[in-house]
């Protein structure tokens, strides 16, 4: 991107920079050093990816995103982030998904494309964007490399972006900051059961996919009479109540079974944002008052959804945030001390809500032009902080994919999860980059 100045000569562009935005200002915030809060995209093609054409498509598409093709830079009272210069190098796969990203990778760029064999994939620090924005970004990215490796036109439609338009600023918007609410919701909660297991040795992440036909999948959730995300979260918390009545024999000592799932705020409010604007709801399940059935299960968490996923109570949840943001005192005190508060905060309270987090992107859908490439997508979330699991789902074509990942040795949930789904009849193929 250059402009021409009055004498002929090409003058650069200043780059971008914008503040972080609500929900990203926690997560500079809450790493450490073992820790940092990645989460990966991918796609799978028909044919091994040509590094060269990838790092071309690259060079261009970054020039669309300067929210997300951006370095985190730390300023006297918050951290921001800047448009980088120019694309970073393709990197080759790693011995397993989401490594850590220090602090020097973040300055000079907060997120990393990766080519291996026939797969691209995309690992973000979550202050860039979320989930929706780094599906659009990941399928523009293919698109433009699509184009460049044969010839092939794809039209800019289905969340891909020209990649010669100029951004657009709405998308660059903070719309946490445009829709809070007048009145503040409650951060009362109480805690969740937490996992534990014994550390994966070196610190590795043990990935285990279960591919799941999307009919089967959605006849069972229709004889309930719920979403396709009601069905997996409620399996999940299946899965978890059967391995707490496992690990804890005293009915009186078990917690709560809690799940966060994330909500894609865009469905919700008119935002085109390109940053992060999703919030979350918790259902809960207390094992203390006996047995749940299946469907008790279900009932829980679509009624729990039904009344937190509106306009209203979201924008409830947004103003909780955006006040303390907008609180005078916060914004004078100096970064680092902000940086102690805010992560003692995070460990209190933000990872103690629930026992994972289940986050569906939904059914991936790409123009025909670009289908006889494409074999598959996926989601993986990073680890929390300070559990040992987290899950991502996405569907593409005729498959549900369920990426769980753990820093621990032993599948214990998996085995469950995969119990809960043969017991109901549904045909699951299970992977895994564990030996």
């Amino acid at each position: 991107m250059a402009l021409k100045s009055i004498n002929g000569m090409e003058k650069k562009q200043a780059l971008r920079w914008v503040r972080l935005d609500n929900a990203a200002k926690i997560y500079p915030a809450a790493r450490r050093k073992n820790w940092s809060n990645l989460f990966r995209q991918s796609v799978t093609l028909t044919e091994d990816v040509d590094v060269q054409v990838l790092q071309s498509a690259l060079d261009v598409t970054v020039k669309r995103f300067p929210s997300i093709a951006a370095r985190l830079r730390r300023g006297v009272f918050w951290y921001y982030l800047q448009q980088v210069a120019e694309a970073p190098e393709i990197s080759r796969e790693y011995s397993y998904p989401l490594v850590f990203m220090d602090r020097e990778e973040m300055r000079k760029c907060a997120f990393r494309v990766i080519a291996h064999e026939n797969r691209i994939a995309v690992e973000f620090f979550h202050s860039l964007t979320d989930g929706t924005g780094a599906l659009i970004f990941l399928k523009s990215l293919t698109a433009e490399y699509l184009e460049q490796k044969y010839g092939v036109s794809i039209p800019a439609e289905d969340g891909i972006l020209d990649r010669r338009q100029e951004p657009l600023e709405e998308e660059l918007e903070d719309s946490f900051l445009k829709y809070a609410g007048t009145v503040a919701a409650s951060r009362r909660d109480t805690n969740a059961w937490r996992m534990r297991g014994v550390p994966q040795p070196g610190g590795g992440l043990n990935l285990t996919c279960f591919r799941l036909p999307v009919k089967e999948v959605l006849a069972s959730a229709h004889n309930r009479s719920v979403s396709l995300t009601v069905f997996l979260s409620a399996v999940m918390m299946q899965a978890l109540l059967n391995l707490q009545q496992e690990k804890v024999r005293s009915y009186r000592r078990r917690k709560g079974i809690k799940l966060l799932i994330p909500v894609n705020l865009r469905q919700l409010f008119p935002s085109k944002t390109l940053r992060n604007f999703a919030m979350y709801t918790i259902p809960e399940i207390d094992p203390r008052l006996g047995e749940y059935t299946f469907d008790e299960i279900c009932k829980v968490i679509q009624h729990k959804m039904g009344s937190e996923i509106t306009p209203k109570h979201m924008s409830t949840v947004i103003a909780t945030n955006v006040n303390d943001e907008k609180n005078p005192l916060v914004r004078l005190i100096p970064l680092p001390i902000k940086n102690m508060v805010m992560k003692a905060i995070f460990d209190s309270v933000g990872e103690r809500k629930s026992c994972l987090t289940l986050s569906n992107l939904g059914l991936v859908k790409v123009p025909q032009a670009m289908e006889p490439y494409i074999c598959r997508f996926d989601f993986i979330l990073g680890v929390q902080a300070a559990a040992p699991y987290n899950c991502g789902v996405v569907s593409y074509g005729d498959t549900v994919y369920i990426n769980f990942i753990r820093n621990i040795r032993d599948a214990e949930l998996e085995r469950h999860f995969y119990l809960v789904l043969r017991d109901m009849g549904v045909p699951v193929t299970v992977e895994s980059n564990q030996e």
